[in-house]
């Protein structure tokens, strides 16, 4: 058995390797670049090093940098999770060469599978059905575009060298081909390194369902049955589940057989997913799935299947790689109720979906029957915008599918998540979606549901509000009362510090901060009794609290948390409320108009569109931002002439920065 593994990967997969590898008694190593310096897969492994700076390219993605640590610390094999270096087959024949065990499939494999186009024709020599499409080396774009025409709309514009949605358009119109296709090639060189594509016929109501395979090298593969990952935004999987739902015994038969023939056809070894896009359009049928790719690797969402098959799939791959056979044969593995799991992430639901960086000031998670969580992260861990923002996968197992959301939907609305902007509330409404409950569900059903799920701007939480400005206001008095050395238990008209007056109540305006804008609030005061005023619409909430009694009055928050005195939580939504400070103001920003158009987020800019002196229509793209391994335009808030052009191209700019300058017509 091997002894040492070095896990060349961070966030939850890396601490979830570890833990099965302390179980089989192996030493850990792990690594981690200058922004990951105190993250949890770093105080979880046995040692761990630094390989390099915050960006990607330069530390988790320096294969032979990562090598050199191997080397010096003694591993006899490397785990590469998923993503950065584990589908490269140069990094697999470098561990080979050094002597070192990947624990993944062979270098010829990887290369087998590892591009869309390639994959396809081998497939269908094997006679795994694959979707019709142009999956040929002409990158010409008039000639593609042709292609798709051919084809027929909408198509799908894929990155041969793709993954989880990036390098992917849809295209629903022939004048919109280009656009997408220049998308799509730049997308995919920045991701994968290869601008190239394929064009494929987009099915109208797709379900995407994989199978996981494993092979080891004595000729075995088997199946590990089926996972539903339809729903998704933007391509990105957001819950998962096992076995899928609606799946006959017949078509289960034919897609596993279907599955490990395409693991055959590559002498495949190791942990594999074959993915298929199924037309659900008529419900699941044997005839109605076709070979989409195969990821030569670990999933993201393995957990579900270790929930229904009780296997370990991270304990079979350390197995196969030191040349054991596979545990099971195909005739003993069993299905064992449902299991679902939701992928939380640090990203504004509300905001479309844009990443959230910063300190996690508070995270818990829900323990319970038939509850698993993979964390990458833990309390005041910082989301850094280097990377992907997933916080956690949270992983329900039931004896049926009911039980099993029930379960996942009770755990979600636990879940604690104050800093950056979380998708918890999202999640849980999902997972409480009839529709989805019943079994009506495509790939596009979230994208149809937005408002439903509550994936839009939200009017603010009136009420939450209303209790931050009673609570923000009564500290106050209190620090006042401690200042001024009168005891709150002796209080007389004479010694209010609120702006006490004559008659029958006693009214303080103020301004607050919320989420970063002004909101005028006014709290009127009476004996046992606030009515808080807040924001010119009048909204109003009366906050029964006894004032000389703080502590009594948090306890009778009703569903409201307090984060650091300045998050507040209710339903897994989050509002900052702080009071506003008329000298913490950036003059500049006050001053300015609407027409300064700033980064979203941290990220690259990608695109500039625009230069000075343009004229722009309202929502027109003017740059674009990479951030996170997805692109994010940037659009004109109105009519007008560009009169600043503040970035350029490749440069690099925080959230917050301004972009372009647009002056009003």
């Amino acid at each position: 058995m091997l002894t040492c593994v070095l896990i060349a990967n961070r966030g939850e997969i890396a601490a979830r390797v570890m833990r099965t590898a302390r179980r089989l008694g192996l030493r850990t190593v792990g690594v981690y670049s200058e922004a990951d310096r105190t993250a949890l897969h770093v105080r979880e492994a046995d040692e761990a090093h630094l390989i390099g700076p915050a960006p990607a390219a330069q530390s988790y993605l320096r294969g032979d940098v990562i090598l050199a640590v191997a080397k010096a610390a003694g591993a006899d094999c490397i785990h590469p999770g998923y993503g950065f270096l584990s589908e490269n087959a140069e990094f697999a024949e470098a561990c080979a060469a050094a002597g070192i065990v990947f624990i993944g499939p062979r270098p010829a494999a990887i290369r087998a599978m590892g591009l869309k186009d390639a994959a396809k024709a081998l497939m269908q020599k094997a006679g795994v059905p694959v979707v019709r499409g142009y999956h040929g080396a002409n990158q010409d774009g008039k000639f593609l575009k042709e292609k798709a025409y051919e084809i027929g709309y909408p198509v799908l514009i894929k990155a041969v060298a793709g993954g989880g949605g990036k390098g992917m358009r849809r295209v629903d119109a022939h004048a919109d081909f280009e656009e997408a296709l220049s998308g799509a090639q730049r997308e995919g060189q920045a991701s994968f390194g290869n601008g190239h594509v394929l064009i494929e016929k987009y099915i109208a109501s797709p379900r995407h369902i994989e199978i996981q395979v494993f092979g080891d090298a004595h000729g075995n593969v088997v199946h590990l049955f089926e996972r539903d990952c339809s729903l998704q935004r933007r391509h990105q999987k957001v819950i998962e589940e096992a076995p899928a739902p609606g799946m006959s015994a017949d078509m289960r038969a034919a897609m596993g057989q279907a599955a490990v023939e395409a693991a055959r056809a590559v002498g495949y070894q190791g942990a594999g997913t074959v993915e298929f896009i199924v037309d659900g359009a008529s419900g699941l049928r044997a005839d109605g799935f076709f070979f989409m790719e195969m990821n030569t690797r670990l999933q993201v969402e393995h957990p579900v299947t270790e929930a229904i098959t009780g296997l370990d799939l991270v304990e079979w791959q350390f197995r196969v790689a030191a040349g054991e056979k596979l545990p099971l044969a195909q005739a003993d593995l069993r299905i064992n109720g449902h299991a679902v799991e939701a992928r939380l992430y640090a990203e504004d639901p509300e905001n479309g979906f844009l990443p959230s960086t910063g300190t996690l000031e508070e995270l818990t998670f829900p323990l319970g029957e038939g509850i698993r969580v993979d964390a990458g992260c833990a309390r005041l861990d910082i989301i850094s915008p280097h990377y992907d923002p997933m916080i956690a996968k949270i992983i329900a197992h039931g004896a049926d599918r009911t039980q099993a959301l029930d379960r996942l939907e009770a755990a979600l609305r636990r879940t604690i998540v104050a800093g950056p902007r979380c998708n918890v509330a999202f999640l849980a409404a999902l997972c409480g979606s009839a529709e989805f409950r019943a079994g009506r569900f495509d790939t596009g059903f979230i994208g149809r549901n937005l408002e439903a799920l509550g994936a839009v701007a939200q009017k603010p939480d009136a009420g939450l509000i209303a209790t931050a400005a009673a609570r923000l206001w009564l500290q106050g008095q209190r620090l006042l009362q401690m200042a001024s050395g009168r005891d709150s238990a002796h209080r007389s008209p004479w010694s209010a510090t609120d702006g006490f007056q004559l008659g029958p109540v006693r009214r303080t305006e103020f301004w607050l901060l919320v989420n970063g804008e002004k909101v005028a609030t006014s709290i009127t005061c009476h004996a046992d009794e606030l009515a808080v005023t807040v924001g010119a619409a009048g909204d109003t909430a009366s906050v029964h609290c006894f004032p000389a009694d703080l502590d009594r009055f948090y306890s009778q928050l009703e569903g409201v948390l307090t984060v650091r005195g300045a998050h507040y939580l209710r339903n897994g939504r989050q509002t900052d409320v702080v009071l506003f400070d008329p000298l913490d103001i950036d003059a500049e920003t006050e001053a300015s108009s609407d027409g300064i158009v700033v980064s979203p987020m941290h990220g690259r800019l990608v695109m500039v569109l625009v230069g000075v002196g343009d004229a722009v229509a309202r929502g027109q793209k003017l740059a674009v931002i990479e951030a996170m391994k997805m692109e994010h335009a940037l659009l004109a808030p109105f009519a007008g002439t560009v009169a600043e052009v503040l970035a350029g191209v490749g440069a690099q700019v925080a959230q917050g920065a301004k972009i372009v300058v647009i002056s009003g017509d």
